[in-house]
């Protein structure tokens, strides 16, 4: 930025010379465009870093109102971000899921542990509003229904601190798909952390540890979160930028008649539907960043 600061003004000292005035134009012409690009870079480097940026992420995914049509949408969630994450080439893996009806999903708990994934996944949390024909609506009548999405930032142990004696951990049958093993054994696992009452399950898994060890990793996720909103609302300070990230906030609307998704947020839109719920997330997403930057740089400027 220096290097252009001084090179732009050798070039204005120039136009004075009518033997290099037009050389000296064009240097200026190419200069300031190129300074004011490096000053906005160099404004959004310096601001303050969300200090979860870097880490992976579990998700949630819950049938919300409209019935069979709900649940039928929240798997179509579920897979547009398994999706997303084998385009950007991350691992990811379903801790827990309770399947509905014909297709459907009822709510299901994943991981993408790979460095990074908050970031980019962050502004998904809240309510996604679905519009579409039913395949078993006979009329042909619009429906709207609604799943939720949560975003956790994933926790390693020396984030938050759990003691044993505080948590009760039952075992049960399985339920759903998963072979006669699965069902037949009381591998799926719920621990209850009885301070803040919060209660996670899983029974993706064969076995009883593989349950449990999942099943801490959400938990971790959702005391660490528990923690970090009490710290915030503490010291009286906004955790996100666009929204609140409360999980009954509809931030975005899918219409499949129109091939058009729509983020209430930032007025964003994208007549690219089925490519969205095929994981192409990648535009909404750098849109709802940049909005991200712009909120805090204007923050910084009247602070």
């Amino acid at each position: 930025l220096q290097k252009s600061k001084d090179e732009l003004k050798e070039a204005e000292e120039l136009i004075s010379d009518p033997e290099m005035k037009e050389t000296a134009l064009e240097e200026v012409d190419r200069l300031r465009p190129e300074i004011e690009q490096r000053e906005s870079d160099l404004r959004i480097m310096l601001l303050p870093k969300d200090p979860h940026d870097e880490k992976g992420v579990i998700m949630e995914v819950k049938q919300g109102a409209g019935g069979e049509e709900a649940a039928l949408f929240a798997a179509e969630l579920l897979r547009m971000y398994t999706r997303f994450a084998e385009r950007r080439n991350w691992k990811y893996e379903i801790i827990d899921m309770e399947e509905s009806g014909i297709g459907g999903i009822s709510s299901a708990t994943f991981a993408i542990s790979s460095k990074g994934a908050f970031s980019q996944l962050k502004h998904e949390a809240g309510v996604h509003r679905v519009q579409r024909v039913p395949k078993t609506e006979s009329s042909g009548r619009m429906h709207t229904s609604a799943a939720s999405v949560v975003v956790l930032p994933e926790a390693e142990d020396v984030d938050v601190d759990i003691k044993t004696e505080d948590l009760v951990i039952d075992t049960y049958r399985a339920g759903g798909a998963g072979g006669q093993h699965v069902n037949k054994t009381e591998s799926a696992v719920r621990i209850k952390h009885v301070p803040t009452g919060v209660i996670v399950t899983c029974q993706d898994q064969r076995s009883q540890l593989q349950n449990r060890d999942k099943a801490m990793r959400v938990l971790r996720a959702k005391l660490y979160e528990l923690q970090m909103a009490e710290q915030a609302a503490a010291e009286n300070v906004v955790r996100r930028a666009i929204g609140g990230g409360d999980r009954s906030d509809k931030i975005r609307t899918y219409h499949f008649v129109q091939n058009r998704v729509t983020d209430h947020r930032i007025n964003f839109t994208s007549h690219n539907l089925h490519a969205v719920m095929d994981g192409d997330l990648q535009d909404i997403i750098d849109a709802l960043v940049q909005h991200e930057q712009a909120t805090l740089l204007a923050a910084q400027a009247t602070a």
